[in-house]
């Protein structure tokens, strides 16, 4: 195939791109600019290498889901977030928590999807059920686990581990998927 095939090939698939496949990449774009966007604006002073690194890294998302572009982006706004940020719980490091969620279920839906299909209803249904508890469960997560740290609480990593992977298991089920072979 030719480059002008190639391109020709492109536009017609961007032309004929759905609805819910722009939807999915219109909240990546704008939840990964909050990811990138909050912790710089924080108090913990973010390094000045991760928005240069980040913001590149969205635009590859954006573009390609599909891609590694998506789990680079992820680890460097988390790596950026683990190096400076508090041990204590303030409303930057919640609202990029959710940030970060929300950036990797639109990811994961988008990354499914080639650019020109069209998406039902249903399907964006099964996509936004486990994503709204994943945005309610991520902040009380972190909310339980700073009381516990808070308390002293002896095995409180077991008990914030614990926690996670219960969120994890909801999510799991609220997305519809089984435990065996179907």
């Amino acid at each position: 195939m030719t480059t002008a095939e190639k391109l020709t090939l492109w536009l017609a698939q961007l032309r004929d791109t759905g609805r819910g496949v722009l939807v999915a990449r219109l909240v990546i774009a704008a939840a990964g600019a909050l990811a990138i966007a909050i912790p710089g604006t924080a108090a913990w002073d973010q390094l000045d290498l991760i928005p240069l690194v980040a913001i590149p890294l969205l635009a590859a998302t954006v573009i390609l889901p599909d891609s590694l572009a998506g789990v680079v982006l992820l680890l460097t706004v988390t790596l950026g977030w683990l190096i400076r940020a508090p041990a204590e719980l303030s409303w930057q490091l919640v609202l990029t928590a959710i940030a970060v969620v929300v950036t990797h279920l639109a990811t994961a839906f988008a990354a499914q999807l080639p650019s020109y299909v069209r998406v039902e209803r249903r399907a964006v249904r099964r996509w936004v059920v486990p994503g709204a508890i994943a945005l309610i469960i991520a902040p009380l997560v972190a909310i339980a686990a700073a009381l516990v740290k808070g308390a002293d609480v002896p095995g409180s990593l077991l008990v914030t581990v614990g926690a996670l992977v219960l969120a994890t298991i909801t999510i799991w089920f609220a997305a519809g998927q089984r435990l065996g072979r179907d």
